[in-house]
């Protein structure tokens, strides 16, 4: 699965996307889902959140990648480093089994 959140980084004008890798195995879903809409839920809730949109893989249904608009880069770390989101991010990790990773792309030009 792969989970990207677009920012404005109102320092420089850039886009930054913030993309979090994740694979899907659902095991558990009647536990996975509803962690995962918590996370949405509280997401929207935080300085700075603009929109969510998920998508689907047509090539393996297993992956996801969810885009996630915010205001500025900041606005998404504040949220990323919250001890909110990293206990409910810890225990969907322990559900699917796997560690989810991010990382920080800009556009080139």
């Amino acid at each position: 699965m792969g989970f990207m959140c677009f920012l404005f980084n109102k320092e420089n004008g850039m886009a930054v996307y913030v993309i979090i890798k994740r694979k899907l195995t659902i095991n558990a879903p009647e536990k996975l889902m509803p962690l995962m809409e918590e996370l949405s839920r509280r997401a929207r809730e935080q300085p700075g959140y603009l929109a969510t949109e998920i998508l689907q893989s047509t090539e393996n249904q297993e992956n996801y990648m969810v885009i996630s608009k915010w205001e500025t880069a900041g606005d998404w770390e504040k949220w990323f480093q919250s001890k909110e989101r990293r206990t409910i991010q810890g225990n969907v990790d322990s559900l699917i089994g796997e560690r989810t990773f991010y990382e920080i792309f800009q556009p080139v030009g």
